[in-house]
């Protein structure tokens, strides 16, 4: 039975791997992948510019701000982003028709001050083109905070005084409920809004890739009638868990050369990234997210439960698959089976992008708890604070159950389906397959 097993698995895998198709995909995921990762490197060197600093002319008819309007604009990027680095390369000018000249050539942006009776000065933000929201944003506070500077050294205040008017708030933000770690001070939501869907994100596609994969190979087999010369050699039993774990091999086979061509698109963005864009650069500033949110020492714990209940629950959608195509005869029949699946899956991915939208919802903990959702949404919440280990680790006892489950009554579906031939009454056959 083992040997029979062995090869059964061996042609499936055989029949996955030693295609065009498997090879054209490969070359296609390690090329956009590595596009991906290196994305800024690669249109810096086709003519984008991300490390270029806009050019800011400051034409001062006052004199009174042009030394330093350029160290308020500074400080108010540092306030927002400890990382961000200063974007902009300041020019004082003093021919407001100069400036405009080298803009409209060069690009970049102009600030002119101007004298004001009623309000000491008055300011023209000058570009080529309309400004982002955030750079006029950063330069109108910054012309402000200086505004407000000149006018309170006008009143003829200390300098005691005037840092007690300047000098930011100090504000501590604080939650009652000590589980609660989801805050955007901790950096927690900027982990959850741009690291953890990219994590999700091929469990949810490799999922869906698993129960096609599994449901086409044995539609191909029945439709070719050679199912009939297959199961006249092995016992369903061992056809059944042969595209089972031919299956998930293939699946975490995927899985590990993905995380291959992720480490290949690092290292090219090591050895071509310079700065900002460098590998060193891009895993500091990872690391100081992770260290300064509440997931540092969460780590530990959650990987490792991630891993089991991954593959716990490819091998509940590679169960289902195996099921509910060999009540199937062709594709097509198939893809309509399959179509609760493929709903349950994409409510377990948007379920786990959202899950700190709906904090403290009963529904959507008792909805970690199912099978096919949890691997998804279990990490989620645990990585948010709404749920805890036990409650990841009742996920994984339910999923072991729902395993068994489908192992010892989708047998028995099996073994009447995979030589049946007929499409019509496909529920009544399975429900007589398990009273039987």
């Amino acid at each position: 039975m083992k040997n029979k097993l062995k090869y059964l698995i061996g042609i499936s895998l055989s029949r996955k791997i030693k295609t065009k198709w498997f090879v054209g995909a490969q070359v296609a995921f390690l090329i956009l992948l590595i596009g991906i990762i290196n994305i800024d490197i690669i249109i810096s060197a086709v003519g984008g510019d991300f490390s270029g600093k806009t050019n800011i002319y400051i034409v001062d008819d006052t004199n009174l701000v042009q030394s330093s309007l350029s160290q308020v604009i500074d400080m108010n990027i540092n306030l927002l982003s400890d990382k961000e680095e200063n974007k902009y390369n300041y020019i004082v000018d003093k021919n407001l028709q100069t400036a405009k000249e080298k803009i409209n050539e060069d690009g970049g942006i102009i600030i002119y001050i101007k004298d004001s009776k009623d309000n000491i000065i008055e300011a023209d933000i000058i570009s080529k083109k309309a400004l982002s929201t955030y750079d006029f944003s950063i330069l109108s506070t910054s012309i402000n905070s200086v505004k407000m500077s000149l006018a309170v050294n006008e009143l003829g205040l200390t300098d005691d005084e005037l840092n007690k008017i300047s000098s930011e708030v100090k504000i501590t933000s604080l939650t009652l409920d000590e589980d609660s770690t989801y805050s955007t001070e901790d950096g927690t939501d900027m982990l959850m809004n741009s690291i953890f869907p990219i994590i999700i994100l091929p469990l949810f596609m490799l999922s869906l890739y698993l129960v096609q994969m599994i449901g086409a190979e044995v539609n191909d087999e029945k439709s070719t009638k050679a199912m009939e010369v297959i199961i006249s050699n092995v016992s369903p039993k061992v056809h059944f868990f042969a595209k089972v774990v031919a299956g998930n091999i293939f699946v975490i086979g995927q899985s590990l050369l993905l995380a291959i061509y992720v480490a290949l698109g690092l290292l090219i963005r090591n050895i071509f990234g310079s700065g900002s864009t460098s590998l060193s650069s891009l895993m500091s500033s990872i690391t100081e997210i992770i260290s300064k949110s509440s997931l540092q020492d969460k780590l530990i714990y959650l990987i490792p439960l991630m891993i089991v209940l991954i593959i716990l629950t490819f091998l509940a959608y590679s169960l289902v698959a195996g099921i509910l195509s060999s009540m199937t005869t062709n594709t097509e029949d198939f893809q309509q089976v399959q179509v609760p699946i493929v709903m349950v899956s994409v409510i377990g991915y948007y379920l786990a992008l959202t899950a700190g939208m709906f904090e403290g919802s009963i529904i959507v903990k008792i909805l970690s708890y199912v099978p096919f959702i949890s691997a998804s949404l279990s990490p989620s919440l645990l990585v948010l604070g709404q749920i805890g280990v036990i409650d990841v680790l009742m996920s994984i006892i339910i999923l072991l159950v729902t395993n068994y489950i489908l192992i010892k009554y989708g047998l028995k579906i099996y073994k009447v389906g995979i030589l049946n031939y007929s499409s019509s009454e496909l529920w009544k056959k399975m429900l007589k397959a398990l009273k039987e």
